[in-house]
């Protein structure tokens, strides 16, 4: 097999490793390919808190492909069919994981299927609570904030998208959006989330971003007794928060993410659901492919997000 290591700061290293066995419980995935993950960048940077090399494969966590083997005591799975799973050593051609973190993926989706962060997505769908007439604001659309656009669009909450790109901005319209607000000036957002929502302001405000200010902005265009979302992932340090603000507003504040695996495996088969069923389509958001040997390249991408990235992949075959 071939599998990436993180070197160090910026850097990899693409090693032949003898084919892994499945143990008992245990199936072996030749990988398709694997998504890249913006939780990726903290460690891609090189901080203290880092240690290189990487195991094999270690940090990909969003991938697919076929099973090639069985361990003993596997059932309701067979060799060759394809799947995604929950895994952590998707940058490589194959990886051993335990038959319960398997979802068989249906013949519908032939296409890249990086099933981890829709399954993430959907679960933050879920506890976001969104409902017909909702106004909705999204800060941030990248692949989450995109998936969570066309999700609420699809139950008839009406969508404000805050976004930097133009790019972000269009895909979002694309999703379903009623409204985009360029994120660039904060008090300038706040005016015009106003203007929209004839100064109610918006019943959930979904954060997708992951950063300080984001977060300050979600807590300002919250409606009073609405739902402030935290589904941008904050890796980088402490935050504050303007506790006054959300007293005074009443908010409920949910923080989305979910670590437990048997709600992140429902959560990815509610995404496969909603492909098959027409209310969400993969195609667009996964925009920049990528050979396993480049992942040095895709990293720089995700991180530097050239005009018109969503989400960048790997082809691990």
């Amino acid at each position: 097999m071939r599998a990436v290591r993180l070197t160090g700061a910026g850097q990899i290293a693409v090693e032949q490793l003898p084919l892994p066995e499945p143990g008992p419980g245990q199936i072996r995935i030749r990988l398709e390919g694997c998504g890249v993950c913006a939780s990726n960048l903290e460690p891609w940077a090189g901080p203290d808190w880092m240690t290189f090399p990487t195991e094999p494969g270690g940090l990909g966590h969003e991938g697919w492909g076929r099973i090639d083997a069985l361990g003993t005591d596997v059932a309701d799975l067979r060799e060759g069919q394809r799947v995604a799973f929950l895994g952590q050593r998707g940058y490589a051609t194959h990886e051993v994981v335990e038959a319960a973190m398997v979802v068989p993926l249906p013949d519908s989706i032939a296409g890249p299927f990086p099933g981890e962060p829709f399954a993430c997505a959907m679960n933050i769908f879920r506890r976001s609570g969104i409902g017909q007439g909702d106004r909705v604001a999204i800060i941030g659309i990248g692949f989450l904030g995109a998936v969570l656009t066309r999700l609420a669009a699809n139950v008839g909450a009406e969508v404000i998208a805050i976004s930097r790109r133009p790019s972000s901005l269009a895909l979002a319209r694309q999703m379903g959006a009623a409204r985009t607000v360029p994120m660039e000036d904060h008090h300038a957002i706040i005016g015009q989330v106003s203007d929209l929502t004839d100064g109610r302001f918006c019943d959930v405000v979904i954060e997708a971003v992951g950063k300080q200010w984001p977060l300050d902005l979600a807590g300002e265009i919250v409606a009073e007794g609405g739902r402030l979302v935290v589904a941008g992932y904050h890796q980088d340090g402490p935050r504050q928060v303007n506790m006054q603000n959300w007293n005074w507003r009443g908010i409920n504040v949910v923080n989305a993410h979910e670590r437990r695996p048997e709600v992140y495996l429902q959560g990815l088969r509610d995404a496969i659901a909603a492909i098959e069923a027409g209310r969400l389509d993969p195609a667009p958001l996964l925009t920049h492919v990528f050979p396993l040997e480049a992942l040095d390249q895709a990293l720089d991408a995700t991180r530097d997000k050239p005009e018109g990235l969503v989400k960048a992949y790997v082809t691990c075959a």
